[in-house]
């Protein structure tokens, strides 16, 4: 699952490539187990194990890297095209959703396919912003510390839950202590506030499609704008 939402979070994807990848989830999740995603305090725990799950999967790239891929930009015009890119990242998952979802609901009832298709769209959605929130602080020259991806992509759930650049300050722990109680909780109610709003936009075959693309956008964008400005006021003094 991990390489999958990986592959999901890429910037350069065709409709066509999202669409598969997310179908491709939607039965990865499937597989986990259907039932427990009928009860939400349960899908939500489920959430936020399969977004620490992925965390440390999810390849962000270095600000060497981001200056090759846009050699043109300067740190703002870099920070805004990396919002711009993953709003309209997650804008594809919303409308992706719809695709799966036309495909899910001739094969089975709607219940059956509602349940896991929210889980995989907020899962992917969650991974796309978390790479955001890396490359985001790389741009303003806050690397993520850690000994280690497990941990580097653990304090990245924390700065996505919270919506803030992850504070340097707090030691490295471990994963069980990371997901243990105030970070769960946080984690566990932004998720809800997702999926939440990923319910209002589930219809009729492809009907919430063009309504979880723009509420997708929106709320990426929003997360985005956040963590820019939190890492403005606190990024060091360029020499020169």
């Amino acid at each position: 699952m991990g390489r999958t939402v990986a592959a999901l979070t890429s910037d350069e994807l065709e409709p066509a490539g999202r669409r598969q990848l997310l179908g491709r989830l939607v039965g990865e999740v499937r597989g986990r187990g259907v039932g427990r995603l009928f009860r939400p305090r349960t899908a939500l725990r489920w959430m936020a194990d399969a977004v620490a799950d992925v965390a440390p999967h999810i390849p962000v790239r270095d600000l060497e890297t981001l200056r090759r891929h846009f050699p043109d930009l300067d740190d703002e015009g870099l920070a805004e095209r990396l919002i711009r890119n993953a709003s309209r990242a997650t804008a594809g998952v919303g409308a992706a959703g719809g695709g799966v979802a036309s495909v899910e609901w001739v094969a089975a009832p709607t219940l059956l396919s509602a349940p896991i298709l929210l889980a995989a769209e907020t899962v992917a959605v969650v991974a796309i912003e978390i790479k955001l929130i890396g490359e985001l602080h790389e741009v303003y020259r806050q690397p993520i510390p850690g000994d280690g991806l497990p941990e580097r992509g653990l304090k990245l759930v924390e700065s996505w839950s919270g919506q803030r650049g992850v504070n340097p300050m707090i030691p490295g722990v471990g994963v069980a202590a990371v997901l243990g109680t105030a970070a769960r909780k946080e984690l566990q109610k932004t998720l809800l506030s997702r999926f939440g709003r990923n319910l209002t936009t589930m219809g009729p075959l492809l009907t919430g499609a063009a309504v979880a693309s723009y509420l997708n956008r929106r709320a990426t964008r929003a997360v985005g704008e956040k963590v820019r400005e939190d890492l403005r006021r606190t990024r060091p003094a360029l020499d020169g």
